[in-house]
């Protein structure tokens, strides 16, 4: 026949050491942190963005720009945001954001993310000049809420902070 014949008894010892020695590296690379307690938001600055023109009228969306610095003794990695953006006074999400913060490589201890900025899409529209819609009668400010992640964990809340009424162009 030429062919060897498999031996389930050999396979078998084999295959029963691969699970003793993937569990180290099953814990190591699971290793769960507190994100409250490791992350902290850092240089927030907020506003409303001039999205442009959209349909002949001026659009301003809600804008927040901020860092992550690892206050915690070990590096972080893998770190994912969610940003609820809301008007002022509603319970329900006007619009969100999914983004990594912190990649698989990882920030080290007492360093800090490059800046992030995060901007609805959602947002005003009106004919009026941009610098007085802040002006206007319907106007309701809005908040971001600010949650993280590290891999399968729960959502933890880092924060909630108010979008200014500043208007902001691109630089």
């Amino acid at each position: 026949m030429g062919a060897r014949a498999l031996h389930p008894r050999r396979w078998g010892a084999r295959l029963t050491c691969l699970p003793v020695l993937a569990l180290p590296l099953a814990a190591a690379c699971s290793k769960p942190i507190d994100v409250k307690a490791s992350l902290q938001v850092t240089n927030v600055s907020s506003g409303w963005y001039d999205d442009g023109i959209v349909a002949g009228k001026n659009k301003l969306v809600p804008s927040i720009t901020f860092t992550l610095k690892n206050v915690s003794t070990e590096p972080i990695s893998s770190v994912q945001l969610n940003l609820q953006f809301r008007r002022v006074g509603e319970t329900d999400d006007w619009d969100t954001a999914y983004l990594r913060g912190i990649g698989p490589e990882g920030l080290a201890p007492g360093a800090e993310t490059a800046s992030i900025t995060v901007r609805a899409k959602l947002g005003y529209t009106s004919e009026e000049p941009r610098a007085e819609m802040f002006q206007h009668r319907l106007w309701v400010d809005a908040t971001v809420r600010l949650f993280a992640k590290h891999g399968s964990q729960q959502w933890t809340n880092l924060g909630d902070f108010p979008v200014k009424r500043i208007l902001l162009t691109a630089q």
